[in-house]
């Protein structure tokens, strides 16, 4: 069962909401806690840590994109729920799995839920991978550890845990296999010069990728596409050197 959180100020749109998930998806959800408020909302999130968060934006005190504030990490999907239009760009800004404007419909709940589901899917996927790769490599000496500089100090990672490195300014964002993103405090110049020559290769000024990761290589429109669905671009420049280390790593 989907384990899910409903945040919402209004006692009767929490009810309306779970009536309907109830009604036209049943034995699918499991509403662990009904919440009122963002505070209330960070607690239960921590407590059951549930799959899916059904957010109301507009609430007092704090509206719903004040929550994301509590997480360092966001280890669960969103949908929106608001009454009004206005928030729905910010909330797709937020990366939100969904919004879904109030009254809810249930022909926009179940596209909503299928998105989740397909989206759960494939991240479970990715996490059977990254899991078959680290106990495949735990005796190989040629995966090593990695100890990238952060603002904190540093982080070590295995080699092999990484999808792609993008440049975010002076600044350089990890991609992991998994899902999740590290930051590292140096250039992503600095980290392409300390990963392995032979698995990742720089294929834009803003990307470096793991050649163990691509799937296919969209040639007219200068893209690859890697293991968890995400399409990064090759510049032209790089398209050649690209290709021939993709040729001679496999």
């Amino acid at each position: 069962m989907i384990k899910a959180v409903i945040i919402d100020d209004e006692v009767n749109a929490q009810s309306l909401l779970e009536k309907t998930l109830d009604r036209y998806f049943p034995n699918k959800f499991n509403i662990v806690e009904k919440c009122i408020s963002v505070d209330e909302g960070v607690q239960a999130i921590k407590k059951y840590e549930p799959d899916l968060v059904f957010l109301d934006i507009q609430m007092p005190e704090k509206n719903g994109f004040e929550l994301f504030k509590h997480f360092e990490v966001i280890n669960f999907e969103v949908i929106f729920t608001t009454a009004h239009d206005k928030f729905g760009i910010k909330a797709i800004k937020r990366s939100a799995l969904d919004y879904l404007l109030k009254p809810i419909n249930h022909l926009d709940l179940a596209e909503a839920v299928k998105k989740f589901e397909k989206k759960n899917e494939r991240n479970f996927a990715q996490r059977k991978l990254s899991l078959l790769l680290e106990n495949l490599n735990v005796n190989d000496q040629n995966i090593s550890k990695i100890a990238f500089p952060t603002l904190e100090g540093f982080e070590l990672i295995h080699t092999n845990q990484i999808l792609y490195c993008k440049a975010e300014s002076n600044y350089c964002s990890i991609k992991k296999i998994e899902g999740s993103t590290r930051t590292a405090s140096k250039t992503l110049k600095f980290v392409e010069e300390i990963l392995p020559a032979t698995t990742f290769k720089r294929i834009h000024k803003s990307y470096v990728i793991n050649l163990n990761y691509v799937v296919r290589y969209h040639k007219a429109n200068k893209e690859i596409e890697l293991t968890n669905g995400e399409k990064l671009p090759v510049s032209f420049r790089k398209e050649e050197e690209f290709i021939n280390a993709i040729l001679q790593n496999h």
